[in-house]
């Protein structure tokens, strides 16, 4: 009885993932964004989710070069078991270093703005779907909350800072390396003031090459506390307690912009959406399973928000 419950089983799972395929199609937004849409059969519109990766070269699947986690992937494919369509999509970043045109110095956050906003926008034309709600994972909550500005029916925050990044920098280098915190406070102030800075030691390279000073100038001219507070309409603010990037004290920053905001701590749930038991090395295990799911609590809560 065992053998034929565990047969029943792999089929049931086969043929899930045969039907996740099946409504799955990849689309060209613009030049730059190339994404997936995931759409559940249903003979009324029902919602989507614009989903918004973090930092970096991060893909559709929330996967980056030698970091394979899909969990944007698997968030999608939890909406998708629930009747939410989504559509993810690769950073404009991705495409360009396919095509070796990126260009660091020319890169600024706006764009990954536009980006959204198009993204957005080509949806909202189409009038295929009931609601448009956007989701920004990390660096892609503030992306989101700004895109959301637009008109989205709702918007939702997954392991978004409270703080302009230049803050966020300095609050972790205050954790990790407290002896450069006060040279990073200088070359942010002088960067404010003066668009650039060469006042930085060698440990600080990484964030103030003069390469990238335009992207990080650009980033933290927005404030998350000033954009979400814009927005009028439901908002979800979540974070987890297993987050080694993003602590909860980012997000209930948020919470305090917004006090009419939906509020979450997901137990156990680290930065990229998985359910961690054990230590940190557990944790930072995570970041490269590609079979692990994301937190079940995660896509539950999403869906009563969405449903409500």
């Amino acid at each position: 009885m065992k053998k034929i419950a565990f047969l029943i089983l792999l089929n049931t799972l086969f043929i899930q993932a045969q039907t996740i395929k099946e409504d799955a199609r990849d689309i060209s937004v613009s030049p730059l964004i190339d994404g997936t849409i995931l759409t559940p059969k249903s003979e009324e519109k029902i919602p989507l989710v614009i989903i918004i990766g973090g930092s970096g070269p991060t893909d559709r699947n929330g996967n980056q070069q030698m970091m394979e986690n899909n969990s944007l992937r698997f968030l999608a494919e939890g909406l998708y078991k629930n009747n939410i369509a989504s559509f993810r999509y690769d950073k404009r970043i991705v495409k360009q270093m396919k095509n070796k045109t990126i260009s660091e110095e020319s890169t600024r956050f706006d764009y990954f703005i536009k980006d959204a906003v198009d993204v957005f926008n080509y949806f909202k034309k189409a009038d295929a779907f009931s609601k448009i709600y956007i989701l920004g994972h990390s660096q892609g909550s503030l992306v989101g909350m700004v895109a959301a500005q637009q008109g989205a029916d709702g918007f939702i925050s997954i392991a978004g800072a409270g703080q302009p990044i230049d803050e966020v920098i300095v609050d972790q280098l205050q954790n990790q390396a407290p002896g450069l915190t006060e040279n990073a406070r200088t070359a942010f102030a002088e960067m404010k003031q003066n668009g650039t800075t060469s006042n930085y030691s060698p440990g600080l390279a990484s964030i103030f090459r003069p390469s990238i000073q335009p992207f990080i100038n650009s980033w933290m001219k927005y404030n998350p506390q000033e954009e979400i507070s814009k927005l009028n309409v439901p908002v979800f603010i979540i974070n987890g307690d297993k987050d080694l990037q993003v602590q909860v004290s980012e997000a209930a920053q948020l919470q305090e912009a917004k006090l009419d905001a939906q509020f979450l701590i997901v137990p156990k749930m680290n930065h990229v959406l998985k359910e961690i038991e054990g230590n940190d090395m557990e944790n930072q295990k995570s970041y490269n399973d590609y079979k692990m799911p994301v937190a079940p609590a995660l896509i539950e809560e999403i869906v009563r928000f969405i449903e409500e």
